[in-house]
């Protein structure tokens, strides 16, 4: 994930069940969601399914996590293994959170320039639709998971991402990136189709000058290839993520694509201000995460209709705190000196669940709002 940073200067699930009485809810149910990659993902610490009850108690109604094609299949001829992703899928659904998986990574074996690693597009895009095949085959409505395992509830995975930043050249080697990822983007719809009906392509999330990204897929022949568009807009001020998603519908006005939805599948505000080596402009205190995580969910709710806004993730769960990099001082819980500790924008996280999942308000109670 490139962390450029948009400022000023460039831009002018839930706790508590509801009793009948309770307020009805602001957002439909899924809308409010929790990107889960790093140490709660890979269990390097503590409890994984007490890390799962505690993301499933603090409000969010669905999960976004890597689908690593490198770390499923390293190797050419050998099916992916899928142990780890069968175990993330089975955690959300047994508490009741949709699963968005962010199919991405290039394994060296397949690369069209393996000198460019993970980040490389796929010499045979065919090699890259057998594994999203194989992945709906598993998850889908028809997945043989939840054949396997008729003691969990069915959520089958009906929306999938497909590669995140592919403005970036970190991510996408290949720049400028429309000329190969629009057909890989055309393949993997007709594919996810062809398996299930009902599957949507969730175009990768755009960074930063995501309108800038999404204008040039679109220029590069990208309609008609997803069906929802993502973007990450890091910015400073809670007023500039709406903006951005105000610039990125007009891109998608502009090409008549005005009527799907848009998905902020990153959003975060990193406390990391005096901490970092090398800041880009975006850090702020912890206090100033509380109170732009709370302004900024708040304001894109109340913009959900107008923008066509069907989901929020926030970025991220846990993360580590380190000097390197500014998102490690995102997570809601972080790993600070090997111990796994919850932040006070944690706290905020959940009562802004609360509220527009129309619970109650005592704090303390783990069932979910229904």
């Amino acid at each position: 994930m490139l962390r450029r940073i948009i400022g000023a200067a460039v831009l002018v699930a839930a706790l508590a069940a509801a009793p009948a009485h309770a307020a009805g809810r602001e957002v439909p149910r899924g809308w409010l969601g929790m990107d889960a990659d790093g140490p709660h993902m890979e269990g390097d610490y503590g409890t994984p399914e007490a890390e799962w009850d505690l993301l499933a108690q603090s409000g969010a109604e669905s999960v976004r996590m890597a689908v690593r094609w490198p770390v499923l299949q390293p190797k050419a001829g050998e099916p992916p293994n899928l142990a780890v992703t069968d175990a993330q899928v089975l955690a959300a659904s047994r508490r009741g959170l949709a699963f968005l998986p962010v199919v991405q990574g290039t394994p060296r074996w397949a690369a069209r320039y393996r000198s460019k690693g993970h980040a490389s597009p796929p010499r045979r895009i065919s090699d890259f639709t057998r594994l999203l095949r194989t992945l709906v085959r598993r998850y889908g409505p028809r997945g043989s998971l939840w054949t396997e395992h008729p003691e969990v509830r069915r959520m089958p995975i009906r929306d999938w991402q497909i590669w995140n930043e592919p403005n970036f050249r970190e991510y996408w080697s290949k720049q400028p990136f429309p000329k190969t990822f629009v057909p890989l983007l055309r393949a993997s719809r007709r594919t996810l189709r062809r398996e299930d009906r009902g599957a949507r392509l969730i175009l990768a999330g755009m960074a930063n000058h995501s309108w800038a990204g999404l204008e040039k897929l679109y220029s590069g022949g990208g309609r008609g290839t997803f069906d929802a568009v993502a973007i990450h807009p890091f910015t400073m001020k809670p007023a500039n993520v709406v903006r951005l998603v105000e610039m990125a519908r007009d891109v998608m006005r502009r090409h008549g694509d005005g009527r799907r939805p848009i998905w902020l599948t990153e959003l975060s505000f990193p406390a990391a201000k005096g901490k970092v080596d090398e800041p880009r402009g975006l850090e702020t205190t912890q206090a100033g995460q509380v109170k732009r995580l709370r302004a900024t969910l708040l304001r894109l709710a109340a913009q959900r209709k107008r923008l066509r806004i069907e989901r929020v993730f926030w970025y991220a769960w846990l993360t580590y705190e380190t000097r390197t990099s500014s998102f490690s001082w995102s997570g809601l819980r972080r790993v600070r000196h090997g111990e796994i500790v919850s932040t006070s924008s944690l706290t905020a996280y959940e009562r802004v669940a609360r509220k527009l999942q129309g619970c109650a308000k005592a704090l303390g109670d783990a069932r979910r709002c229904r």
